[in-house]
């Protein structure tokens, strides 16, 4: 399958190219490195898309790209507007005139935490942050625009590349604190399921056969605090020596956090609609903490 992958560069879309192996891949990124191997391309641009599915004509666009940063954009969701619902709208334009698919992500800020259950695909969304509205009006534009596409919601991902564009995962975030001996201070009042990149790439490579087209979750299996998940971190972490010793984790309220911008409470994700296809491959949560930690 010939697939036009967007973000290229990101801790998905890098392990998304190993992947895809298989497939004839252009990967993209919105200011590639010299010597990265991608095309530029910026997901807000719409007669660069057009120029470029045009040129590759792929069967699949996959698009990761996305603006998240997601204190900022409640200060202005100028720049999230324009990548996030803007641009999923000009993708999903450029897929129809091409006669592809697309494969969109998306994002579990689309919900409000009010279920304190875990959310399935056909729950209605309630996003509380503009970040969680410009994720949500790019699910409504691709809808409205084609319907040969999968939107694929996913929750507190991390990888080995690293979040280029918050400055590192969360994991690696709090293995840089405890090794500078700093205090750790995380939110015990919100409760997700992490999400490792590199199972959340080859569940989409399977998904991608189906041709079977719709919104579909897809997550690590289970659910916990982002303080027990720091927790594991440490344990894990210094089980194999990353680290000298497990640091103390002070759970702290959101309120006390003070973060511009609201996460909802609990956004924990079933991965019903891929359950129905005989299809969910996610592991749960702390063995794909454990691989992780591992690989370092």
């Amino acid at each position: 399958m010939r697939i036009l992958l967007l973000g290229g560069n990101g801790q998905l879309g890098v392990d998304l190219r190993r992947a895809l192996s298989a497939h004839t891949v252009l990967a993209t990124a919105r200011a590639p490195g010299p010597d990265s191997g991608l095309r530029a391309l910026d997901v807000g641009d719409k007669l660069a898309i057009a120029e470029r599915v045009a040129e590759f004509k792929p069967e699949l666009v996959l698009n990761t790209a996305a603006f998240h940063r997601v204190d900022d954009i409640e200060r202005d969701a100028g720049e999230a507007l324009r990548i996030n619902a803007l641009g999923a709208q000009q993708l999903a334009l450029a897929c129809r005139a091409a006669d592809c698919a697309l494969m969109h992500i998306s994002t579990d800020y689309v919900f409000d935490g009010a279920k304190r259950a875990p959310y399935v695909e056909t729950d209605a969304p309630n996003p509380l942050s503009a970040y969680g509205a410009s994720k949500l009006a790019g699910e409504l534009l691709i809808r409205a625009a084609w319907p040969k596409h999968y939107i694929v919601r996913t929750c507190g991902l991390y990888g080995r590349a690293g979040a280029s564009g918050k400055g590192g995962n969360f994991v690696n975030t709090m293995l840089r604190l405890a090794r500078e001996g700093k205090p750790i201070r995380v939110v015990g009042d919100q409760i997700c399921t992490p999400t490792s990149t590199a199972d959340l790439a080859a569940q989409l490579a399977l998904l991608i056969e189906t041709r079977v087209w719709g919104t579909y979750h897809a997550t690590n299996a289970g659910a916990c605090a982002w303080s027990d998940f720091a927790a594991e971190i440490f344990r894990l972490a210094a089980a194999r020596g990353l680290i000298a010793a497990v640091p103390a984790v002070a759970a702290i309220t959101s309120a006390e956090f003070g973060a511009p911008a609201r996460r909802p409470p609990y956004s924990v994700l079933e991965n019903r609609a891929l359950a129905d296809l005989d299809l969910d491959r996610m592991p749960p949560w702390q063995d794909a903490l454990a691989g992780y930690i591992a690989s370092f």
